[in-house]
């Protein structure tokens, strides 16, 4: 029987990274691909930054957000995931048969404000209809080109001793997708979709920083597991340390779901120095949206290539790459 596509290759987890590695690196490798960023820096007298994104976000309303702010931060967080400063964005839809058009006109007016508010222009794109019952309503695709504003070394920077920062709470955008998606009421948690252009400029010149990334699909835990992944080096997390906002535990534990594996959509996760964590955390808890920021583990010569969690009980637990599709549709 051939092997075939399934929702868990969509995951951002192990199914995802066999695709990257054994399909598209080999038949695509290039120095910039291979850095396997949010975004690749691209050389030149002035080092460009790229990088593009799909959303297939249902329902593609949710609390705090909806697809069209969802484009635009998403890819303006991967171009300052990459130490840039974005500018320009493409913009194109997908769109099936009989969406209603005041739902278009919501969500291009969404993209519209959420462009203005984050200082990028929408400067190209494209629009395509398909038939009834072969798409599922809209979907969007961006890409995004920007400036290099200060070189980040990413994973071969991370030495031991540095520390991981968390800028806010875990896994708000999951876990209130995935309550409007069943129709249970969401109370006061809604999606922390926000761009985070204030807190990657913040950290990065108040600290010297190693590496940024956005926590979206596979989360918190899946994203630290690709920074210590064929490295000498682990990472220890403590459980007291990391911020969740009761609302989400609340939800995670009615679903079923982890916290740590609830996609993030504005958050971010920086491993700095050891010398310059508490300027860094200074920096952010002074940040429009960072005031939740915390130190939530460090980089260490223990279990190397591994994510380990001391739990509140004081056990340790293994956090693995999400090996399946905890939430599909989620961004």
């Amino acid at each position: 029987m051939k092997d075939i596509i399934t929702l868990d290759y969509g995951s951002g987890g192990t199914k995802t990274a066999r695709l990257i590695e054994e399909i598209l690196l080999p038949a695509l490798k290039n120095p910039a691909l291979s850095a396997l960023g949010d975004g690749a820096v691209l050389p030149g007298s002035e080092k460009l930054v790229f990088s593009t994104d799909s959303f297939v976000v249902t329902p593609w309303r949710f609390p705090g957000g909806d697809i069209g702010k969802l484009c635009v931060c998403g890819t303006v967080n991967d171009l300052c995931m990459t130490g840039g400063s974005p500018r320009y964005l493409s913009l194109s839809f997908l769109l099936e048969e009989g969406f209603a058009l005041d739902d278009f006109r919501e969500i291009v007016s969404s993209v519209a404000d959420e462009a203005k508010k984050c200082g990028v222009a929408v400067v190209t794109g494209d629009t395509k209809v398909v038939e009834r019952g072969k798409g599922d309503g809209i979907y969007i695709n961006t890409a995004g080109i920007g400036f290099q504003r200060v070189f980040l070394p990413g994973q071969s920077g991370i030495l031991p001793g540095d520390r991981v920062l968390l800028s806010g709470t875990a896994g708000c955008h999951g876990a209130a997708v995935m309550l409007a998606r069943t129709g249970l009421d969401t109370g006061n948690l809604v999606s922390d979709c926000a761009p985070l252009s204030l807190l990657s400029c913040a950290v990065t010149e108040a600290a010297t920083v190693r590496i940024l990334r956005d926590p979206t699909r596979g989360g918190v835990a899946t994203t630290l597991n690709e920074f210590v992944e064929h490295m000498p080096f682990g990472i220890e997390l403590t459980e007291n340390d990391i911020p969740v906002e009761p609302a989400v535990e609340a939800a995670c534990g009615l679903l079923g779901l982890d916290p740590l594996y609830c996609a993030c959509e504005g958050r971010m996760l920086a491993v700095v120095s050891p010398d310059s964590a508490d300027a860094a955390l200074a920096a952010l808890h002074a940040a429009p949206g960072g005031e939740q920021a915390a130190c939530i583990g460090t980089v260490t010569n223990r279990f190397p290539g591994q994510v380990t969690l001391k739990t509140a009980l004081g056990g340790t637990r293994l956090l693995q790459k999400l090996s399946g599709q905890q939430l599909p549709r989620i961004c």
